[in-house]
């Protein structure tokens, strides 16, 4: 921790958006784009590796250590908030959404009079697709805790297609289970809007749908792909006890391999197929397409 820090009335009262997770892909990315759009002194962030946050330190950002797993450091970190982000764990299971209940609990506590939360557009209690049982559950406590709320919707994130695709490119077949049409939408896009939604405090509860223009399944994955290194990716349907052995024979932890079947299984049921205008409109031009995505996720692997 950077020790106790005390600050004037005035000091208090300006310090006003906190985001976790600063130091995360997504956290990250959504404090780069506040700087855009409000002064560096309204934004604070909680983190759990200070030196890890010495840039936003150094843009003028307050940065305090804070731990989902430790109340007293997150009260700390939030002192001072109007507004507080919290950054999905990512921790599945009962433990992660006991570390969400600490940060909303805590947030309340510290006197914000909003929180905001990366939830999913396939939040459900009954996805078969692990993430989104925590986020269903986040989403009730949001809802019990008595504090305004913004619960955000986000599109499925690009990174898992460009892993998928990267290393199918390498064998020259993308091998899976079954699947459906999936609304991949990026992290600097996401960014962008949540920085919107917090500067201009738009959306009380669940917000639409926060995704790219089209969804896609593998099968136009695999073609998009096949374009652009100019020769056939081979696509190549599986059952699921083949996939889930193939992942096995590659090493792959049994949460991983749960998680990867979840997913393919909720794509099934059409669980992150509904797109919508909501994003396009926050950002005020068009989405990021995945055939940009796998573009620059194809040249990151080709020249590794």
């Amino acid at each position: 921790m950077d020790g106790p820090i005390r600050l004037s009335r005035e000091r208090m009262i300006i310090v006003m958006i906190i985001v976790t997770g600063a130091n995360g892909k997504l956290g990250r990315a959504v404090v780069e784009q506040l700087l855009k759009r409000v002064p560096a002194e309204q934004i604070a962030v909680s983190v759990r590796d200070l030196n890890n946050a010495q840039e936003l330190k150094d843009c003028g950002v307050r940065v305090r250590q804070g731990n989902f797993d430790d109340a007293d450091s997150l009260l700390h970190a939030f002192e001072g908030a109007a507004q507080v982000l919290i950054v999905s764990s990512g921790i599945m299971g009962k433990a992660g959404i006991r570390q969400h209940q600490t940060a909303i609990e805590t947030a309340k506590k510290a006197g914000a009079s909003r929180v905001l939360y990366t939830s999913h557009m396939g939040s459900s209690p009954t996805s078969h697709f692990p993430p989104m049982l925590n986020h269903a559950a986040t989403e009730e406590l949001l809802q019990a805790s008595g504090i305004a709320y913004t619960s955000l919707r986000n599109g499925f994130y690009t990174m898992l297609a460009g892993m998928l695709i990267g290393r199918a490119i390498k064998v020259g077949e993308l091998i899976t289970p079954e699947d459906g049409p999936v609304a991949w939408t990026s992290h600097s896009d996401l960014a962008e809007a949540t920085a919107a939604i917090l500067s201009e405090q738009k959306f009380d509860g669940p917000t639409p749908n926060l995704t790219a223009s089209e969804a896609m399944d593998m099968d136009g994955l695999a073609a998009i792909a096949s374009e652009i290194i100019g020769q056939p990716l081979r696509r190549i349907v599986v059952s699921d006890k083949e996939y889930q052995a193939l992942l096995q024979s590659q090493g792959q932890p049994e949460d991983r391999v749960n998680m990867l079947m979840g997913m393919f299984l909720a794509s099934r049921n059409k669980e992150f197929a509904q797109t919508s205008t909501a994003l396009a409109n926050l950002i005020g031009r068009a989405p990021m397409n995945i055939r940009e995505v796998l573009k620059k996720s194809i040249s990151l692997h080709t020249n590794e």
